[in-house]
């Protein structure tokens, strides 16, 4: 009788490979990790360089500016009260004549004035950009008004110079310089931000809110009036907010325009000055460290210390915006 065939013996089986594999895996993994520490890292001191750059400023502008008061002796209530400005010379008191008042009155009346101006502009082309002729506009027009935004100041200038002070010359009369016509400069110079700002505030409010408009019967314009602008009101307020930082910090265009006297303008055709057109013409013709040159710093602290008002209220503003949208 035959011998009974025997099954074959199964093959060995390698042995598991589970903790090779594993620090494979693991080897796989730190550079990716490596990588994310690196990146971590080198935005962290971008962050944190930027920061400094802030911090530094702001301490120099500060040292510079608080000199006019604590080593030279001026008094805030002659800076900021004061109506002369004539730093090389003296009142009866033997004190510089050092009012910074009428530059002061000439920023904000340009920049308000240019911000009235440039407001009822902006939200009417960003409504036609939107809701009335969306493709038109986001093909043509938009493009059309930030191009402005690349053309420099001194062109500005140059067209106000050759444009708009004859014309209010012409019109008024006088000289033509003033807080008008730099108004109007301003006006053209900051309509692309306030514009392009406030079609993405319009652009973002939810189409679900005009159709429940539409739906209970309102009109367009009903709906763009009563629901639309309210609902982009935050983020309209920030594009004016910012366009009048730009308006409050503008120089050469401005200096260009608006006559430089520094006195108190009587009306908005007499010549008149403002912070940045009186630093830009005396800054570097002064010595550091003399009491004139410190003067000159304290109002670009004055300037300094605007622009971080409006940045701080442009922030409230979105805060609030984003409380109230939920």
């Amino acid at each position: 009788m035959a011998e009974a065939v025997q099954p074959a013996a199964p093959a060995p089986q390698p042995a598991p490979q589970a903790p090779q594999a594993a620090r494979a895996r693991a080897k796989r993994m730190m550079p990716k990790k490596r990588v994310e520490l690196l990146g971590g890292g080198i935005s962290g001191a971008c962050a944190g360089l930027a920061t400094l750059l802030v911090v530094t400023l702001i301490f120099m502008v500060a040292q510079h500016g608080l000199a006019t008061f604590t080593t030279d002796g001026i008094s805030l209530a002659s800076f900021f009260g004061g109506t002369t400005w004539n730093p090389h010379s003296t009142d009866d008191a033997g004190a510089p004549l050092v009012g910074a008042l009428p530059m002061i009155i000439g920023s904000f009346g340009v920049t308000i004035m240019s911000t009235l101006f440039v407001f009822p502009f902006a939200i009417g082309a960003a409504i036609f950009v939107v809701e009335i002729q969306p493709t038109f506009g986001r093909k043509v027009l938009q493009p059309v008004i930030e191009l402005l935004v690349g053309i420099p100041s001194v062109v500005f200038g140059l067209l106000g110079l050759s444009i708009i002070v004859p014309f209010i010359r012409g019109i008024a009369g006088g000289t033509g310089y003033g807080l008008l016509a730099g108004s109007i400069v301003l006006a053209v110079m900051v309509l692309p931000t306030v514009t392009s700002l406030s079609i993405d505030a319009i652009a973002a409010v939810p189409k679900s809110y005009r159709e429940g408009s539409l739906g209970l019967g309102c009109s367009r314009w009903q709906t763009i009036w009563k629901v639309v602008l309210r609902s982009a009101l935050p983020g309209i307020m920030t594009a004016l907010i910012l366009g009048m930082t730009r308006a409050f910090g503008e120089a050469l265009a401005v200096q260009m325009v608006i006559g430089n006297a520094a006195v108190i303008p009587t009306s908005l055709v007499t010549p008149a000055a403002t912070l940045t057109s009186v630093l830009t013409m005396g800054m570097g013709n002064e010595a550091m460290g003399t009491m004139y040159n410190d003067v000159l710093w304290s109002l670009a602290l004055v300037l300094l210390a605007m622009s971080l008002a409006f940045i701080l209220i442009v922030h409230l503003i979105g805060r609030k915006g984003a409380k109230i949208n939920g």
